[in-house]
């Protein structure tokens, strides 16, 4: 009896694996040196595939249920073993289990900058960062490709394994999307959706792998790209270069002179009293009286330009800048509203005055 126990004891009789790990992606079942015996039952659950391996070389696969061992039902084994006997005897072999579910809210992130050409600024270096779910779908290849011959290969492994291949994919990806930077910030839901397509061919091919979704969560681009961005929507904010010039002269007017804009309104008022003073000598020097100057245009008049903010008719007019607007909605003083700005040409402040 006790040779019998022994012998009975060198013998697989059930071959089966519960996962409780929540983080296992495949599991070689220990076989202690032991032989599986002909008309082992192998019980594979939801959710795992188990896989043989024969010296190196992928046997039969089985997905769930309960399996009974024999020569009829793996027949990619009894090949590759070549048994005189097929098998009536038992046999050794490694039986991989593969978890096939969905593992889900896995981390990616680019270590380094990601050298990308883009049509607005050539070429940019971006950062990016996100999460993505995958599930194995070729079990052959994840073993030979990614978990190797590992007892136990858990996801933290596979993310270190992983990490540098996925961000490779997610490069080549982007690239080949030729999505701009400019829209790249505003449109993370649409690039997630965009680059499955383009990723999960890739990692199929190459890891038996399948992503079902791929969150882009922040791309970033280096500081003078940010720069360069802010100023082109300064400049879109702006609008009409022109006007924008016009509106900032009649700023610095109005608060005295201070600032970028008052300095611009002090040149043009400068250029406009130097072009007046010229003229004005030009129509008097065929006329003037040797020893004798001719009368200067009032400074006043001649700093102000032909079209006012109602500040600068009130400065003008010496009265308060209420009156002007009162003047204005009332409709005795002729304007134009743009938006919530008055504007008034001198000619409308003249004929006002002799009304």
């Amino acid at each position: 009896m006790a040779i019998l126990d022994f012998i009975k004891k060198q013998f697989i009789d059930i071959i089966e694996w519960t996962d409780d790990s929540r983080d296992t992606l495949s599991f070689r079942f220990p076989d202690e040196d032991k032989e599986i015996k002909n008309g082992a039952q192998l019980i594979v659950r939801e959710s795992q595939v188990a896989q043989f391996v024969y010296l190196g070389e992928f046997g039969d696969s089985f997905g769930p249920g309960k399996h009974t061992l024999t020569t009829d039902n793996i027949p990619i084994l009894t090949n590759l073993r070549s048994w005189k006997y097929a098998l009536e005897s038992p046999f050794k072999a490694d039986v991989y289990f593969v978890v096939t579910r969905l593992f889900t809210g896995n981390k990616w992130g680019t270590a380094n900058p990601v050298m990308m050409r883009d049509n607005d600024f050539g070429i940019v270096r971006l950062r990016a960062y996100g999460t993505y779910d995958f599930r194995i779908v070729d079990v052959k290849k994840f073993l030979k490709e990614v978990a190797g011959t590992d007892n136990h290969f858990r996801l933290d492994e596979f993310n270190d394994t992983m990490r540098s291949r996925i961000v490779s994919v997610f490069t080549d990806a982007l690239a080949g999307s030729k999505i701009p930077a400019l829209d790249v910030a505003s449109r993370y839901g649409e690039l997630g959706e965009a680059l499955l397509p383009l990723i999960n061919p890739a990692i199929g091919a190459k890891y038996g792998l399948e992503m079902t979704t791929f969150v882009v969560e922040n791309v970033s681009v280096p500081p003078e790209v940010e720069q360069a961005i802010d100023k082109r929507s300064s400049m879109a904010a702006v609008g009409n270069l022109n006007d924008y010039v016009k509106f900032q002269m009649a700023q610095g007017l109005a608060s005295g002179g201070g600032g970028p804009g008052g300095m611009a309104a002090e040149m043009a008022v400068g250029m406009a009293m130097a072009q007046q003073m010229m003229n004005q000598s030009g129509g008097l020097m065929g006329q003037a009286t040797p020893g004798i100057q001719a009368p200067a245009a009032p400074a006043a008049a001649a700093a102000m330009p032909d079209l006012m903010t109602p500040a600068q008719v009130a400065q003008m007019l010496g009265v308060a800048e209420s009156d002007v607007i009162a003047s204005l909605d009332a409709g005795d003083l002729k304007g134009r509203r743009i938006g919530t700005q008055w504007r008034v040409t001198r000619a409308a402040v003249d004929n006002f005055l002799k009304d």
